[in-house]
């Protein structure tokens, strides 16, 4: 066993909920909702947040009538939530914007 594979930590189990998991991370950092350890909080990224949750609602698409109750639940709480969120940076921003000129 190399060094590398001796540090690494374990991944998680592949699955949808991970996907779903994931992709809403990853949505929530590009809104510069999460940060880890950086003394500024980062700048929000509205297009990349807005591919990342469109790609939620095409799974969303895509899977329907192929989710259990749980699953289904997930993904459109998480993209209700995302969207919100997404709303809510999107003002935030444009209010820091008018403010700056």
């Amino acid at each position: 066993m190399g060094e590398s594979e001796e540090h690494s930590i374990p991944l998680p189990p592949a699955s949808f909920e991970f996907l779903v998991f994931s992709l809403r991370t990853q949505a929530e950092m590009q809104l510069g909702l999460i940060h880890f350890g950086e003394e500024e909080e980062p700048e929000p990224n509205l297009q990349l947040a807005r591919h990342t949750i469109d790609l939620l609602s095409i799974l969303l698409e895509k899977t329907k009538g192929n989710l259990t109750l749980e699953e289904q639940r997930m993904i459109e709480n998480s993209l209700t939530e995302l969207r919100f969120r997404f709303v809510n940076v999107s003002e935030e921003a444009g209010q820091t914007e008018t403010q700056k000129a």
